[in-house]
């Protein structure tokens, strides 16, 4: 294995602070437009330029911009119009929607031309992208977020409060997925699949592991302090003999990983059977159970029998997290469409403007996205344990949990 030169590490990186951050977007599709109309309520923001293949998409980016009373951005069309946007002197936040195999190869040029990162998940689809990401970020000293949402789950945050009040002991195992029919998406569903093919399709049918493993392991990683006193030792996976012309009908893949304090976790993706949507979002603790999928669920060791439904919701309402709280309930004031995806940017936001480390750094975005190589190689080797590399070289050991900045800490 090849070995990665030790430099000084970005954990808990701090950047001078930006006043207005000042974003260049690149990939205008589905992603992209949804996170231009979200900062169109999200102060101290100016989308500068903006990037993509398809010249009548920048129109329409230009158009929402223009219909929520934003000035219209600069545009960059074509195949190396990404390369214009992480060269412009007036970006400060390069902010990546576009298709998986291109996240990394951005994210490096933009890290390497001096600009903060955000991209979307999963971050970079092999290991070695994973080690350029670290060692751009490292040498760059510039933040590397992932575009984790779930994250920002309400049900997340309330167990990560419960957590961290000690209301659910030591935690030992939890379950995490991305359980999601898209068969309709895929073309799976009586239609002609060459004629609804997707990227992502593509990339799941040809995969052998679990290609977007992200929306499960955000939540559990911050629960489980990774990198931020334990990490990743190794895992084991499994992917079940799929059907249908693609190779992806059916196909489930169970990926079983364990951390070097001892703890397991489970990941799941599933997006071709009939199963209803889930994240499983399942914790287990010494004094304590919490799950949000099918039924909210909440059982502590002094409690007589569990919490289901609106009963467990209410049980976890008092417990927030101060740091993270006021964001979503601006979100919720200002009647967004999705709250954990403006809880998501406008805490990004609130810590490039106040020179603060941000809530998931380069080595989250690693620790997270090499799982879909590594899930991979041991599903096509029999399941055969595979090890999980310390992107953070050792220094894991340096913090104790993990935490939400803010100003006065």
């Amino acid at each position: 294995m090849k070995t990665h030169e030790l430099k000084p590490h970005v954990l808990e990186l701090a950047c001078p602070p930006l006043p207005v951050v000042r974003i260049g977007l690149i990939g205008v599709g589905q992603r992209g437009l949804k996170a231009l109309r979200r900062y169109a309520d999200i102060d101290g923001t100016e989308i500068r330029v903006v990037a993509d293949l398809d010249a009548e998409r920048l129109a329409e980016a230009n158009r929402q911009l223009q219909a929520s009373g934003r000035p219209v951005a600069d545009v960059e069309v074509g195949e190396q119009a990404w390369q214009s946007v992480c060269r412009r002197d007036d970006v400060d936040l390069v902010y990546i929607c576009t298709e998986w195999d291109s996240h990394a190869a951005m994210a490096v040029a933009a890290l390497g031309a001096g600009k903060h990162v955000a991209v979307e998940v999963p971050a970079a689809i092999s290991v070695s992208e994973c080690w350029q990401l670290v060692d751009a970020a490292e040498s760059a000293r510039r933040h590397c977020f992932m575009l984790e949402n779930c994250c920002y789950d309400f049900f997340a945050l309330h167990t990560l409060a419960l957590a961290r009040q000690g209301q659910l002991g030591r935690i030992t195992h939890c379950e995490g997925a991305y359980i999601h029919n898209l068969r309709d998406t895929f073309g799976l569903s009586g239609r002609p699949t060459d004629t609804l093919r997707t990227w992502m399709e593509r990339r799941c049918a040809l995969h052998g592991g679990n290609p977007y493993p992200t929306h499960g392991m955000g939540p559990v990683a911050q629960l489980l302090g990774l990198h931020r006193g334990d990490r990743l030792d190794y895992l084991v996976s499994m992917t079940t003999q799929a059907d249908g012309a693609d190779g992806i009908l059916g196909k489930v893949n169970t990926t079983l990983l364990r951390t070097v304090g001892g703890a397991g976790i489970v990941l799941q993706l599933d997006l071709t059977t009939p199963r209803p949507y889930s994240r499983l979002q399942t914790v287990c603790g010494t004094g304590g159970y919490c799950q949000k999928y099918p039924l909210p669920t909440v059982q502590l060791v002094d409690m007589p029998e569990a919490l289901t439904g609106d009963d467990a919701l209410h049980f976890l309402a008092p417990y927030t997290l101060p740091a993270v709280e006021p964001f979503a309930e601006e979100g919720r004031r200002k009647g967004v469409d999705n709250v954990m995806n403006y809880t998501m940017d406008a805490r990004l936001i609130y810590c490039l403007r106040h020179g603060l480390p941000l809530d998931i750094d380069v080595y989250d975005a690693a620790e997270w996205s090499c799982i879909a190589e590594l899930s991979e190689q041991s599903a096509r080797e029999g399941s055969r344990p595979v090890a999980v590399p310390d992107f953070t070289r050792g220094r894991w050991r340096e913090l104790d949990g993990h935490r939400f900045h803010v100003v006065g800490d």
